[in-house]
């Protein structure tokens, strides 16, 4: 199966990208805990292994097209001293996911790729979700800060 290798490229930095989530959300859980905040340490967890399933599908897609995966220069994790710093800092992970995947979406249409479009696209709703439900976080903690 041939595919843009541009369109490849995408494909490797949204794993790249998956990769890094995983570790941020994996070493915040693991703050969190450290913290005595196990209802934190499990939510953080939690989207650890959502983003760890992003990346699954990912190379799934790029052993299909006889790609090896490989997560490259992984961001390194963000953490802090508060839980609105660790909001904070997954507010900016989950939005430059967002940029990448509308990028990726947009050129995997441009070359008519629509499995790899598809693919794209319903890792972009999950990471617009995440957006979402991380302003619900902050909104939700500054009423009652």
């Amino acid at each position: 199966m041939s595919v843009d290798p541009r369109t490849i490229g995408w494909l490797s930095r949204a794993l790249t990208h998956e990769m890094s989530a995983v570790q941020q959300y994996l070493a915040q859980s693991v703050l969190a805990h450290l913290w005595g905040d196990e209802t934190l340490a499990t939510y953080l967890r939690a989207e650890a292994v959502e983003e760890l399933g992003h990346a699954e599908r990912l190379m799934e897609r790029l052993i299909r097209v006889g790609v090896a995966p490989a997560a490259t220069n992984l961001a390194p994790a963000r953490l802090g001293r508060s839980v609105d710093d660790l909001l904070a800092a997954n507010r900016i992970l989950e939005a430059d996911a967002v940029k990448v995947y509308r990028e990726a979406v947009a050129h995997a249409r441009r070359m008519r790729d629509a499995e790899s479009a598809k693919l794209l696209e319903e890792i972009l709703e999950d990471e617009l979700a995440h957006v979402q439900e991380i302003d619900r976080m902050m909104a939700e903690r500054n009423r009652h800060g």
